[in-house]
Formats: structure tokens, C-alpha cells, sequence
């Protein structure tokens, strides 16, 4: 390998020469740069510091050449002609923000604190620019486009800068002029002459132009500027080293780089995956660029391991490690692992990104479909694919630090296909009996899947019979509710922790909840069968259908109700597990639900 023995040169050029760059379009960003996303408040922060000669950091930029290539795209707001011959690597949320404010002369597209979204110009208050005992961020004001200032819903004017007399009667110097001559220079003439040539505005002017326009004018801003004969491996790693965006970089943006160098666009490759992913299935609308990369990279590192038996891997090294050549190989493979993971899902009574478990577990169950090919549809596989799916959820075995699982997960399953050990997913799930107490939100993966499980079951309508799966299908606003009331138990002070959990829950239609109400089990029951005419027999077996006892309800039994509701859960539980659960008659099964749950 040979040395590089000068990566790196430093410079301070004037700001305005940078935003000239931009205007250009000689400076431009490399493509996987993320978007530009500074609100109002941290570009008035950031024109405060300048104004008062404050460093804003050092930038990092890299100079383009033929060897070392990567995909260029122009700043916000900047029709520049020129091709770039400077990529910025570090400060693009600054520069972005000084451009359109200083530079562009558009009204800057951006956004308040609490993310509404603002069009504003920004001007400096003369005289508080001036105002020792003043903060300097109350000098830069940004006014709407119409740069008009009002308040009582619109009913006053607080601020009118609406035209030059009017800004100079206020005092208000536009920004978006301050590097511009000849424009500096009228508004200057103008100033003056609003106020009759007064000499006390002349020399106020004079001081301000001084302290706070030259200064403007003069500031220069550190940069360090990356050789031509840096690797293009390496340009990744610097990047993520010192951006200072606030967000780490995601593989994906980092390997969009590395593709571009090859002339290929990653990220425009994905968008179009995507839309064809999300039109097959909605489920996949949580699948993001890095979630992709890692199960083509899963894919690519379980093939070579076939052919020479190296280790399987899909850590984010791998992925920045992964080829061109590999990705465009397995990609196709993976687009199509997603959309039968996507059909296996239903399969399994789980419909929508809102209610599944895992979205970190598309990642190895992609990968494991796109191994399977037509053995997709054999029976056999698809139960053993069921109860790896059920043993990763119910066992909560995805919530972090997934990638050796997924390597484990995919050569695991192949070899217990070929009547292998069964894979270590499934040997590692268990599942605590009182982990029905605790779950008591959808946060949990083990939520989402024990409700799936209710679906899977065929449970209907409390009041119509309708399955659920159907009346979801039409929209017909299926919830998670409590069979004994929230109100009931309440009243009935009865142990929230019992109550508020998934024994004690169902997913409802929200007509069938506002008919439950507050009311006793058997209150409601009476009225269902009185008001809307399901007979006895038919209400049960609608109850049934969810797990529940009928008895236990219309005799409003709440703690017969728990245990026997929790033994059936726990059932199901080890029945899509296939595996038995350890612990149902423990102390702390019997102390927390008054008996033994078997």
C-alpha cells in the first residue's frame, strides 16, 4: 500500500467567496449528503455569531478529480452552471443557511421550532446592532416574505418592511444584500437621502456600515480541504468522523458515496424499489435504504459463505465493505424476499407496519425468504418458518444488536430445513408466564404478536360476528380494548396491573367499545343481547372466538376471568412457539395471579 503523506491542506477564504462558490455552483455537495434541515431560530443564531466576528467552526471540503469521483449535487436554492471542482463534507447545514440567507435574495424555505413551516427574510436591527446592552441574536430578525410582522391573528401591524422607505424608517438592513455592491450601495444612498441628509443618521450609518457591514464583509472561515489523492474509502470515514449535523450518518448514505464513485445511484435505485415495495404491500413501509442494505449484504455474505465457507456477516463494516457488483447480484433477490415476507406476515394475521412486531426482523426473514425460492410455498417450510417468526417475537429476541442473530438466523434455518439442529432463535426463546402483567402497551413486540395471535384465531365482533380481519379490511376503526371496562375497574378499585394487561384486552370494533362503556361484563352482555338482538348462543361463541370464558363474564368473575384467559394465552403462546413454557406454576404465577396457570 503506498503512503499518502499529504491528505490535507488548510485555508481561511473570505465567507463571500464561498457563497459565490455556491452561487456557482464551483462548490456543491457530494450526494449522499442529507438534506438541509436548519430551522429559524439556529439561522438567526448562526448570522449573530458572524455578525459579531464569532468562529462558526471549520468547514471540510474535497476536491473532485477524475480518480476519485463522487455524485455532486448543488446547495439549496443555488442554479449554479459550473462544475464542481469542491465538495463540502463537513458545514453543509451552515453554509446552506448562510447562502439563502446572505446570498440567494429568495425567501429562505424553513421551519419554527415547533416545525411550522416559515418562508422569511432576515434583516438586521440597526440600532440594536449598535446597543452594547442588546444580545446580538435580538438584532436578526426574520420577517414572512411579504415582510410584514402581525399579530391578534392578523388584526395589526407590528412590523411593515414592505418597502425600502419603509426599512429605513425602521431601520432594518436587508441581509440577503450585504454582498452585493452595488446594491449595498443604493440602499446606502437611499438611507441617507429618507433622512434629508441628516448628519446624525450620516454618521450613524458610517458606524454601522464599519462595525457590523465590513465586518460582515471580512469574515473568513477556516477550511480544510482534502487532497485529490485521498482514497475514496477513506473520504467515507472522514465524513462520518467530523460531520457535525447532529445525526449520524446511516450506511446508507455512506456506501451512496461509495456506489457514486462507480457512476452508480444508489439512492435513486432505492427510491424506485421502494415505491414498487410500498404499492405491493403496505407492511413494507417502514423498510428504509439501511434496513435493505443489510439484508442484501446478509445475502451476499451467506453465498460466499456457500461457495467458501467464510463467516457470515451483516455488521455496518460489511455493509460499507459491500461491491457494486454484489449488490446489484442479490438485490433483486431481496426486493423479492420483502414482498413474500410480506405475504408470510399475512399469513399470519398481521396486516399493517402499525401492528408488527419487529421491523429489525424483515431483515433476516427477507434474506431466508430470498434463499427459499419456490420452497417458499411447501407447507412444511412455511410451519417452520412460522415458528422461527413466533419464537424471535414472543421471546422479544430483536430489540437491539440484531446482526449476529441474523447471521446465526439465516445459516441456522437452511441447515434445519436438512433435518439440522433447529436454529438458535428458536432455542433461545422463553417466554415468563407473568410477562402478561407487564404487557400492557402496543410499545412491545410480545404485544403486537399476542394480538396477532388473538386475530390468527378467528376472533369476531362482539355484537355483528364479523370476523375482524374482515371489518378491518373496511375500515371500520378495530382497537385494542379492555373486556372488564377501564371505568369498571376503577370503580371496583381493582389491581391496574392485572387489569390495564393483554389478559384483560381485545381487539374491538369502536362501535362494539362504546356499547361496552363503563359497565359491568354482564351489564354490557344484557344489553348486546337486549339492544342488538344476538342471541345468547351466538354472543358466546362470538366471546369464545376471543379466548374468553362466557361463564366468567356474565358473572363478572374478574379474577377467575384473569387466570383462566392467561392460561389460554399461554397456550397459544406455546402452541405458535412450539415449545413448552417453563414456570406456570411458580411462586411468582401464583402471588401474582392467585393460582397456577395450567
Amino acid at each position: 500500500m503506498s503512503i499518502i503523506s499529504n491528505t490535507f491542506g488548510t485555508e481561511e477564504p473570505q465567507l463571500k467567496n464561498l457563497l459565490r462558490y455556491i452561487e456557482d455552483g464551483k462548490m456543491q455537495l457530494p450526494d449522499f449528503q442529507r438534506g438541509w434541515v436548519w430551522d429559524d431560530k439556529r439561522i438567526r443564531s448562526l448570522i449573530a455569531s458572524i455578525t459579531q466576528g464569532y468562529p462558526i467552526g471549520a468547514l471540510m471540503s474535497m476536491e473532485t478529480s477524475e480518480s476519485l469521483h463522487f455524485a455532486p449535487r448543488l446547495f439549496e436554492g443555488s442554479n449554479g452552471t459550473h462544475e464542481a471542482e469542491l465538495l463540502l463534507l463537513d458545514g453543509q447545514q451552515r453554509m446552506t443557511s448562510l447562502f439563502l440567507a446572505l446570498q440567494s435574495k429568495r425567501p429562505v424555505l424553513t421551519q419554527d421550532e415547533k416545525k411550522k413551516k416559515l418562508e422569511c427574510l432576515y434583516y438586521l436591527d440597526m440600532q440594536k446592532c449598535l446597543d452594547a446592552s442588546v444580545d446580538r441574536m435580538d438584532a436578526v430578525i426574520s420577517v414572512p416574505k411579504e415582510k410584514i410582522v402581525k399579530s391578534n391573528f392578523g388584526r395589526n401591524i407590528v412590523l411593515d418592511l414592505s418597502s425600502r422607505e419603509k426599512e429605513y424608517e425602521a431601520m432594518m438592513f436587508p441581509l440577503n444584500i450585504v454582498f452585493d455592491d452595488q446594491q449595498t450601495t443604493i440602499w446606502q444612498m437611499g438611507f441617507i437621502q429618507h433622512f434629508s441628509l441628516n448628519e446624525k443618521q450620516f454618521s450613524f450609518y458610517g458606524t454601522f456600515y464599519s462595525q457590523i457591514i465590513q465586518s460582515l464583509r471580512e469574515y473568513k472561515v477556516p477550511i480544510i480541504k482534502l487532497s485529490k489523492e485521498i482514497p475514496k474509502e477513506a473520504v467515507c470515514q472522514v465524513f462520518e468522523n467530523v460531520n457535525t449535523g447532529g445525526v449520524a450518518l446511516t450506511v446508507f448514505e455512506l456506501l451512496t458515496a461509495t456506489f457514486a464513485s462507480d457512476g452508480f445511484r444508489l439512492r435513486d435505485d432505492w427510491e424506485d424499489r421502494k415505491k414498487s415495495l410500498q404499492k405491493t404491500d403496505l407492511i413494507l413501509k417502514g423498510v428504509d435504504g439501511k434496513d435493505f442494505l443489510a439484508a442484501v449484504t446478509l445475502l451476499a455474505s451467506y453465498r460466499h459463505h456457500l461457495q467458501k465457507g467464510t463467516a457470515v456477516s451483516c455488521k455496518r463494516s460489511d455493509v460499507l465493505s459491500l461491491t457494486l457488483e454484489e449488490y446489484q447480484t442479490n438485490a433483486d433477490d431481496i426486493s423479492e424476499g420483502l414482498r413474500k415476507a410480506a405475504k408470510f406476515l399475512h399469513s399470519q394475521h398481521i396486516f399493517d407496519i402499525r401492528n408488527l412486531p419487529y421491523q429489525t426482523q424483515l431483515v433476516p426473514l427477507s434474506a431466508i425468504c430470498a434463499c427459499l425460492g419456490n420452497r417458499f410455498e411447501d407447507y412444511p417450510v412455511r410451519q417452520k418458518l412460522a415458528r422461527w417468526y413466533w419464537c424471535g417475537v414472543l421471546g422479544e429476541l430483536y430489540g437491539s444488536a440484531n446482526e449476529t442473530r441474523y447471521a446465526q438466523d439465516i445459516q441456522n434455518f437452511e441447515d434445519w430445513l436438512n433435518n439440522g439442529h433447529e436454529p438458535v432463535t428458536i432455542r433461545d426463546a422463553s417466554f415468563a408466564p407473568v410477562r402478561l402483567l407487564s404487557l400492557q402497551t402496543r410499545n412491545s413486540a410480545a404485544y403486537k404478536g399476542l394480538m396477532a395471535l388473538m386475530m390468527r384465531a378467528g376472533c369476531r365482533d362482539f355484537i355483528s360476528g364479523d370476523p375482524l380481519q374482515q371489518m378491518n379490511y373496511f375500515d371500520e376503526s378495530v382497537d385494542i380494548h379492555h373486556i372488564f371496562p377501564a371505568d369498571y375497574c376503577r370503580r371496583k378499585k381493582l389491581p391496574e396491573q392485572q387489569w390495564n394487561s393483554i389478559v384483560n384486552k381485545a381487539p374491538l370494533s369502536a362501535r362494539t367499545n362504546r356499547i361496552l362503556g363503563g359497565k359491568a361484563p354482564s351489564a354490557y352482555i344484557n344489553s348486546i343481547e337486549q339492544q342488538q338482538h344476538v342471541t345468547p348462543d351466538a354472543l358466546n361463541t362470538h366471546l369464545c372466538s376471543h379466548l374468553i370464558n362466557p361463564d366468567l363474564l356474565r358473572s363478572d368473575d374478574f379474577s377467575a376471568f384473569m387466570t383462566d384467559r392467561a392460561t389460554v394465552l399461554l397456550d397459544k403462546i406455546e402452541e405458535a412457539m412450539g415449545k413448552k413454557i417453563a414456570g406456570r406454576d411458580a411462586e411468582d404465577v401464583i402471588k401474582s395471579f392467585g393460582r397456577e396457570l395450567l
